[in-house]
């Protein structure tokens, strides 16, 4: 298999294979990190979280087509508002669904997995009847196009150093939140102990609304890094809610160090894996790697100890 190849050429491949499961690596923390809020933080299973980061995949389409429409000058910077309005759009939406839905069901599991897959049908056709049913892609601004050239052999995608950079932040951002402000305190004061943290003053309802809010944001920010590597369309995000519940479930519930631990060790899997069998074979194999751990250690690699 690698007789044609020289050692050089073999580290480069290697290194670029490397790097593109450190792209993948990215895709799964942002697609996961809302999730584990919503799933570890709050116990319900959302299956329409694909579905709120297409919202923020819409969302950056209609930015980009705006801005080339109405403000061309301005167009290499659209990415960044549209990211913000992605945030905002998916948020509100999370919200209200938490306010209208969400709320009614907790402590039933079972009850919000249902719930939340009729609420993804619905999102689904409502995309379809609003944007239609042929998929779409973005224009991205000229800065992000092209490659990185780290030697002669070894160029990396700027849009995937890009996605990167912005995954570190929004981890960085979301690890402050939840660990060092007071609104995540209160958060992981619920989660321990909802009955305690509402004796002591804390208004569980607004924190439970928040956070879902939260955490269907971050699927829309991760809808517009969707945009620069696949195109959008209505049932989009069901190719990415299996693996998405995968990392969290590896990881452990509640645990953003286990998600992220979980999303490096399955996208390097897979990538390595792609360089030596098809993809569809490498992600069984990957998906056959985790199922085996998970049955020796079913709370992930990562749990956290909550009182009863």
């Amino acid at each position: 298999m690698f007789g044609d190849y020289s050692l050089g050429d073999l580290g480069s491949i290697f290194v670029m294979q490397g790097f593109a499961g450190l792209i993948l690596f990215s895709v799964y923390v942002l697609m996961a990190l809302g999730l584990a809020i919503i799933f570890g933080q709050m116990g319900v299973i959302n299956m329409a979280h694909g579905e709120f980061m297409i919202l923020g995949a819409y969302v950056t389409w209609m930015t980009s087509n705006f801005f080339q429409s109405y403000l061309p000058s301005l167009f290499s910077g659209y990415f960044f508002l549209a990211m913000i309005l992605a945030f905002v759009a998916s948020g509100a939406l999370g919200m209200l669904v938490e306010w209208v839905l969400i709320r009614h069901l907790y402590k039933r599991p079972l009850d919000t997995l249902l719930a939340t897959w009729g609420l993804s049908l619905v999102l689904q056709q409502a995309y379809r009847s609003v944007f239609g049913a042929r998929e779409v892609g973005v224009e991205l601004p000229q800065w992000m196009l092209g490659s990185l050239h780290v030697t002669d052999s070894i160029e990396v995608p700027i849009n995937g150093v890009f996605v990167m950079c912005l995954t570190v932040l929004i981890t960085v951002g979301v690890a402050y939140v939840m660990y060092k402000s007071r609104w995540g305190r209160q958060v992981r004061a619920v989660v321990q102990n909802r009955i305690m943290a509402g004796a002591v003053g804390i208004n569980t309802e607004k924190v439970d609304r928040y956070t879902f809010g939260l955490g269907c944001g971050i699927a829309g920010v991760a809808g517009s890094a969707f945009t620069m590597i696949g195109s959008t369309g209505p049932t989009s995000g069901q190719l990415y809610i299996v693996d998405t519940f995968l990392v969290v479930v590896f990881g452990g519930a509640a645990s953003l160090l286990g998600t992220i631990a979980s999303a490096f060790s399955i996208s390097q899997t897979q990538s390595t894996l792609e360089f030596f069998l098809s993809g569809s074979m490498a992600k069984v194999l990957t998906l056959l790697a985790v199922v085996g751990i998970l049955m020796l250690r079913p709370q992930g690699l990562f749990a956290l100890k909550v009182r009863k």
